[in-house]
């Protein structure tokens, strides 16, 4: 089984590769496509020149790899992608081989915790309006809507949602996501030491997120950009038996 989550970034999604990682049958790849990303935007993200140097860069041979042959001794291939990553110029045909789940967290969280990390977020550098477009063309694809999965009901109860998360794609729970070994997973990206110290600390899920954070006036607008597109996806999302 190969699993494409779509994602924007600050969204749950490197715990999520760290749960999926910690399953014996699962291989990880970190943002496939982010050294492509950055080498046709010209963007200057931190530690540019090191993933650049270090990651592969095109999309043709990404794709090539996200569809072929798993890792010896795996059954499972999760692939962590950013949507934002996907550029109308890159081949999505691919995506009709995996099984594509989509991840969603509120907008004000992730400008917040953004901003935090790399002032003055555009709607472009977050994905809300790409995710809505990537699962437009997966729902086209399957007739139906694809799995979405909110981050704040994993982190309300990350058993539950997990284990309804697998009976969704049909994969065998595995009680061994609820926890990882503190200091991060051997794949991730180069960009790590900026982007993952707190999940590096972390040996597991966070609990559930307090209020919603204030966002700055000049994000303001960003974040009502964001937010339809968060509210369309979040309608969708899957939920626990007990709360269905």
């Amino acid at each position: 089984m190969r699993i494409a989550m779509w994602s924007g970034p600050r969204n749950l999604s490197t715990a999520m590769m760290y749960s999926f990682g910690a399953r014996a049958d699962c291989a990880v790849w970190d943002e496939p496509y982010y050294a492509a990303y950055l080498l046709k935007t010209g963007l200057n993200h931190p530690m540019r020149d090191e993933i650049l140097a270090q990651w592969q860069h095109d999309p043709k041979e990404i794709a090539k790899r996200l569809t072929g042959k798993l890792t010896e001794g795996k059954t499972v291939f999760y692939q962590k992608h950013m949507t934002q990553h996907m550029l109308p110029s890159i081949d999505r045909t691919w995506m009709k081989d995996v099984t594509n789940i989509f991840l969603i967290r509120h907008p004000a969280r992730v400008i917040a915790s953004y901003h935090a990390k790399h002032e003055n977020p555009r709607l472009s550098d977050i994905g809300f309006l790409e995710q809505a477009e990537l699962f437009d063309q997966v729902a086209q694809n399957l007739g139906q809507a694809p799995i979405v999965i909110d981050s704040a009901d994993i982190r309300a109860n990350p058993e539950a949602m997990l284990q309804t998360l697998c009976g969704a794609i049909n994969l065998p729970y595995d009680p061994a996501m609820l926890s990882w070994p503190k200091g991060g997973h051997p794949q991730d990206g180069p960009w790590a030491p900026h982007w993952y110290p707190a999940v590096w600390n972390s040996t597991g899920f966070a609990g559930v997120e307090g209020p919603l954070p204030k966002v700055v006036d000049n994000l303001q607008p960003v974040l009502a950009q964001a937010l339809p597109f968060y509210d369309r996806l979040a309608a969708v999302k899957i939920q626990t038996p007990s709360k269905a």
